[in-house]
């Protein structure tokens, strides 16, 4: 049986990346200050780390979802690149209003619904007690305290400082 662990879950634009609005192309991918090792404390502190994203260009047809996969695997290697873990991401396509027909649907995902959470909670051997989201709007909090995980909103960029500080209120290993 797998031994429960914390988490850090994480929103993708503004948080991790820059939000330059539907951020889809490896060209338009640049990191947040301290989003690496904001990451690699998490991985050294023994956290699983999940990023869990609105990405409602899709329903609005901005891009195909292989534009999204793509862009995830450019984040993961480049985060990979510089000892900084992803171990799974979960992505919201849908939007109501949106122009594509098959992804304008309400759904239990998208934020602040708490769908992408609460299905990386049930995937993995995760303990909600010890784990974490940040992000940068009220519907991300709103996610996590939906899915029984603390939330925590991202005001000053600080990233990395903002994970230090958690990580210290959750119990976690402080990494060296």
């Amino acid at each position: 049986m797998d031994i429960l662990r914390g988490a850090a879950f994480f929103d993708r634009d503004g948080v991790i990346n820059e939000d330059h609005g539907y951020v889809h192309r490896a060209s338009d991918f640049v990191l947040m200050p301290g989003a690496v090792d904001a990451i690699r404390a998490c991985n050294r502190a023994g956290l699983f780390v999940f990023v869990v994203t609105n990405q409602s260009g899709a329903a609005r047809g901005y891009y195909d979802i292989e534009a999204v996969e793509e862009l995830h695997r450019h984040m993961v290697q480049i985060l990979a690149a510089q000892d900084a873990r992803i171990d799974d991401i979960r992505y919201c396509p849908h939007l109501p209003e949106g122009n594509v027909a098959a992804f304008a649907i309400e759904c239990g995902c998208r934020k602040p619904a708490p769908g992408m959470i609460l299905d990386l909670l049930n995937a993995w051997p995760v303990d909600p007690a010890r784990s974490f989201l940040i992000g940068d709007k009220l519907s991300d909090v709103a996610a996590a305290r939906a899915a029984g995980i603390t939330g925590h909103m991202l005001h000053d960029d600080d990233l990395y400082g903002l994970v230090g500080r958690t990580l210290a209120a959750h119990g976690a290993d402080q990494p060296a």
